[in-house]
């Protein structure tokens, strides 16, 4: 009869075999992680290989899609609330074309106390498109200046817009486009409202970070 001494040892070396055989199939195998495009797959064996159209290195992170080079004419209307000392406009919109990177809508209002032929003007707008938006801000510099001193009379403006950031792909965007336009004006008179077709160019650069 086996003693219970014998028996005890018999059952340490056969689980001390078996840890053993354990740890060497766990040291056989490894893990490697496969990419395609943005499907993640972990392949565990003795030795590991990345099935078809998968490789272990991992693409890079995409970048949000950078600006560049801008130039677009958008055309629409503005409406215009003159008061005594000052002329308002109330709400731009108009659409884009050329190289205006997917922001083909232009939204904005602004501001001037006319009191000659060219005047200082004030304004902000939004230019969006495919979910994405930029800022700009005229430059206190801009000008509106007539070719009449009296109405009708048209309006040419001149001047640069400051990039202010956006949302999307344009969010913290800056630089500076160049802006060129027109309208006319129909009466000036406080308390007229009319409703003006508006062209308005802009150019430069779009810097995103």
């Amino acid at each position: 009869m086996i003693s219970i001494k014998r028996k005890s040892i018999a059952i340490v070396v056969a689980i001390g075999l078996a840890a053993s055989f354990t740890s060497a199939a766990s040291a056989a195998t490894k893990t490697i992680t496969c990419y395609k495009g943005t499907t993640v797959k972990k392949v565990t064996a003795a030795k590991p290989k990345c099935p078809a159209g998968y490789t272990t290195k991992k693409p890079a992170a995409a970048k949000p899609a950078s600006g560049g080079a801008f130039e677009s004419t958008y055309k629409g209307n503005m409406s215009l609330v003159w008061t005594d000392s000052s002329v308002q406009a109330t709400s731009i919109t108009a659409t884009g074309t050329g190289s205006n990177l997917g922001l083909t809508n232009m939204s904005g209002t602004g501001s001037s106390a006319p009191q000659a032929q060219c005047n200082g003007f004030q304004g902000k707008g939004v230019l969006s498109g495919g979910g994405n938006t930029l800022n700009v801000e005229f430059a206190s510099s801009s000008e509106a200046c007539a070719d009449s001193d009296a109405a009708p009379a048209n309006v040419t403006l001149k001047g640069s817009a400051n990039i202010t950031g956006g949302t999307g792909k344009y969010a913290g965007a800056s630089g500076t486009l160049k802006v060129t336009g027109s309208f006319g004006i129909k009466s000036t008179a406080a308390g007229s409202k009319e409703s003006s077709a508006l062209t308005i160019t802009l150019s430069g650069n779009v810097v995103t970070k």
